[in-house]
């Protein structure tokens, strides 16, 4: 399998450890990464309010630079994910918008084509049933009686009608996973529910109620770990997971992974390979726990 992989901008920002572990699950999967490294940000949703012709041209071009590989798109982030579908959902079905749009890309060199660039999440190619062949095939580490909850993020799920995922108000994708891995997945009210980034700068304390919601549901449904496939949602879980500790008054923490962390754990890395310890919520029970 090869893809084109779009990072989005956290993965090689404010969060590089994850793309470590995305590479060498990708590696020890026999999957084939060719970064995008000219493609521009996916907006996060934010750019679209201001300008919603510049993202989607930003948006066209990342897909019409794929296309030029003549490759399918891979991400490992749930928002730029759906802000990758969205914009690909305006162009496809307004023919005058698209040719628009094209007109904007034209002195760029690229043009956007209707249908020649699928876009995927990491995680629905693993979920599929060639992906969960491969995880256990290639299985080193068993996660036996680890307990995992999975929080998918908002963007990957919604609308319903542009996500891959086969219910995407109860979807069952990154469990499959995690059942592959040998973990115990843990289903609880609060995975397919917001992380409340998108509103941070404007409301914290709102924020931090939505992700301490999510936190304290996992935990008190058993977790051992919170594993989302969106760089975003980890930030939002991890590195404000103690001014949440301190909003909920609860005394809890529980560490948050990134998918391809999950996987290439199970893969057979130490948390020290995969730069774990730069997780704001220590991973120390996580490392006594597998071991």
């Amino acid at each position: 399998m090869k893809f084109a992989l779009y990072t989005g901008c956290v993965a090689r920002g404010a969060t590089k450890e994850l793309m470590i572990s995305t590479m060498k699950a990708a590696r020890d999967l026999g999957i084939d990464f060719v970064e995008m490294k000219s493609a521009a940000c996916c907006g996060a949703g934010v750019l679209s309010e201001q300008s919603p012709i510049l993202a989607d041209a930003l948006n066209a071009r990342t897909i019409a630079q794929a296309a030029k590989q003549d490759l399918d798109m891979i991400t490992i982030c749930s928002t730029c994910q759906g802000n990758l579908k969205k914009s690909e959902c305006k162009l496809d079905s307004d023919a005058e918008y698209r040719d628009k749009i094209n007109y904007v890309l034209k002195d760029g060199g690229h043009q956007y084509v209707s249908g020649k660039t699928k876009i995927k999440h990491f995680a629905n190619i693993l979920a599929a049933p060639e992906g969960l062949k491969l995880l256990k095939e290639k299985l080193k580490r068993p996660l036996t009686g680890l307990k995992v909850a999975a929080f998918y993020g908002c963007y990957v799920l919604r609308p319903s009608e542009l996500s891959d995922f086969e219910d995407p108000d109860n979807p069952t994708g990154l469990e499959d996973i995690f059942s592959a891995l040998g973990a115990t997945p843990v289903f609880y009210d609060g995975r397919t529910k917001c992380c409340g980034f998108p509103i941070v700068m404007m409301n914290k304390e709102a924020s931090h109620k939505m992700a301490g919601n999510a936190l304290v549901d996992a935990i008190e449904s058993g977790a051992d770990v919170v594993v989302t496939g969106c760089p975003l949602c980890h930030l939002s879980l991890d590195s404000y997971q103690p001014e949440i500790d301190q909003l909920r008054q609860k005394g809890y923490s529980i560490p948050i992974l990134h998918l391809p962390q999950l996987v290439a754990l199970a893969l057979g890395h130490s948390p020290r390979e995969l730069d774990m310890h730069k997780h704001i919520v220590s991973v120390k029970e996580l490392e006594a726990k597998l071991s």
